[in-house]
C-alpha cells in the first residue's frame, strides 16, 4: 500500500495510443487474454503482452480485480461518512488512517479539503450493522471529532474506468 506522500511524488508515464486501447479495454475487461487484445488493437501478441507488462511494472495497472454487486453479498447500504478530527498534526492524522485501513465497511477513504478531513464510504448489510460499526468501531477511533453521515439513496452512476 502507498501513503499519500508516495502517491503525490508519481510522474505519469508517457502512454500513446495503443497503450490507451490497450488500458481501455483491461478497464472493461480485464479477462481479455492477451491474443483478444491484440486483435482488437492490431498489433500482434508479442508486443501487446510487452505493452501490459510494462503498463504492470510501471504502476499504471495497479490490479486486476472483479467488481462486485453490492446488494447481491448483502451490502445493502451505503454510506458516505466525513469526518473531522479534534487535532491537526502528523501523529493524529496517521492514527486515524491506520484504525480506518482495519475496517472492511470502508471501501474508500479521501483525505479531503473544507469544512472536514476525511470522507469514506462505507457498506454494510442494514442500518442496524451501520450503527454498530458507526458506534462500536469507527467512533472508538481516537481523536475523532464532528461527524455526518450522508446515506445514498440511490446510485447514479458508478465506474471504475478512467479511460
Amino acid at each position: 500500500m502507498t501513503s499519500a506522500k508516495e502517491q503525490t511524488k508519481k510522474v505519469p508515464v508517457p502512454l500513446d495510443e495503443k497503450d490507451h486501447d490497450i488500458l481501455r479495454l483491461l478497464e472493461t475487461d480485464p479477462k481479455l487474454t492477451v491474443r483478444d487484445i491484440a486483435a482488437k488493437i492490431n498489433l500482434s501478441a508479442t508486443p501487446t503482452h510487452e505493452r501490459i507488462k510494462r503498463l504492470e511494472k510501471t504502476g499504471v495497472i495497479k490490479h486486476y480485480a472483479a467488481i462486485l454487486d453490492k446488494r447481491m453479498v448483502n451490502k445493502g447500504i451505503m454510506v458516505i461518512c466525513m469526518i473531522t478530527l479534534r487535532e491537526h498534526n502528523k501523529k493524529a492524522g496517521a492514527e486515524f488512517i491506520n484504525a480506518v485501513m482495519q475496517f472492511k465497511e470502508v471501501l474508500e477513504c479521501y483525505n479531503i479539503s473544507g469544512d472536514f478531513d476525511f470522507m469514506l464510504k462505507i457498506v454494510s448489510e442494514s442500518m442496524d450493522s451501520y450503527h454498530d460499526f458507526f458506534v462500536n468501531q469507527l467512533g472508538e477511533v481516537a481523536g475523532l471529532g464532528q461527524t455526518k453521515s450522508i446515506f445514498v439513496m440511490d446510485i447514479i452512476k458508478e465506474t471504475h474506468q478512467l479511460l
